[in-house]
């Protein structure tokens, strides 16, 4: 794939593609030594984890980005339905099986926090040995009340033309950021460069859909599963959170009572921390592999 060089300068990272169920799965990887899985949510792309890849480089981590179907370098499926919590961890299971992991840890921010620990949980040869939870949810809550974000990909007409035609919400993710800037200019475009044909849009409308509204939604048998692994999970887990996230900064307090075990590390950022803390997320990452933390 030719890529502009705006974009090739900010992210130097060549992608391989693997065949999975659904498509073609694109990732990225960099270094060499323990395995680092890092997943991320909607509607970004391993550019996402840039910063975070450059904070640990020499760390003896072999670090590695898949971009979910829908998204990134990642064939597009074009129908909004496929898009759904067990597709996406079928697709990934795959990947991470054909990558012969060895006792990797899982960083997840977003919807790649369930899709990740679904992934982990139905891949019986992938043992997951410590996991690092940014920004998601995988504990749910004792009530399904869905921002207006995800009750807009509800309605039936005014979601196509927001989601599709207008390409919502690419050009507006600096907004739930703390520092707006974090998001804004060259690295904006590169948000939105995977998704600059129409036809390609279905994976922001189809993963704001995968939210639920109610307990009778699709999504919530595969969430109660993840959240039954991740209790039983007996591996260190660690939660670094944006507290200024405007979408899952208040879903804290949850992840806190169902993980008492969990280390938490609270930062002033917003939703996509990667952006704005990547030096706090290497840290954790760092010392959920054993190495010792830079002074």
């Amino acid at each position: 794939m030719n890529e502009p060089r705006w974009l090739s300068s900010q992210f130097p990272y060549p992608s391989a593609v693997d065949g999975v169920p659904g498509g073609a799965m694109a990732w990225v990887e960099s270094g060499r030594g323990r395995d680092v899985v890092c997943v991320h949510g909607n509607p970004t792309w391993s550019f996402l984890w840039r910063k975070v890849f450059a904070a640990l480089e020499g760390q003896r981590l072999r670090l590695l980005a898949p971009d979910l179907l829908g998204c990134g370098r990642s064939s597009k499926p074009r129908a909004v339905a496929w898009h759904g919590l067990d597709g996406h961890a079928a697709a990934l299971t795959a990947w991470m099986e054909a990558r012969r992991l060895q006792d990797p840890i899982l960083v997840v921010q977003d919807w790649g926090g369930p899709i990740g620990l679904l992934a982990a949980a139905r891949a019986p040869r992938v043992r997951i040995s410590a996991v690092c939870l940014l920004n998601t949810g995988v504990v749910l809550p004792g009530r399904f009340r869905g921002k207006g974000f995800h009750r807009l990909s509800r309605a039936p007409v005014l979601s196509q033309v927001l989601f599709r035609a207008m390409g919502f919400p690419l050009g507006w993710l600096g907004r739930v950021q703390a520092d707006r800037r974090s998001i804004s200019g060259e690295v904006a475009r590169a948000y939105r460069w995977p998704f600059r044909s129409v036809a390609d849009r279905a994976a922001p409308l189809g993963l704001a859909r995968m939210v639920p509204g109610g307990p009778d939604h699709p999504s919530v048998p595969g969430l109660r599963e993840v959240e039954a692994w991740l209790r039983a999970f007996p591996g260190p887990v660690e939660l670094v959170w944006g507290r200024k996230d405007p979408l899952l900064g208040g879903a804290l307090a949850r992840h806190v009572r169902a993980l008492p075990r969990a280390r938490v590390t609270e930062t002033d950022a917003g939703h996509f921390l990667q952006e704005e803390v990547p030096d706090i997320i290497a840290r954790s990452i760092r010392r959920l592999a054993g190495m010792q933390e830079a002074p």
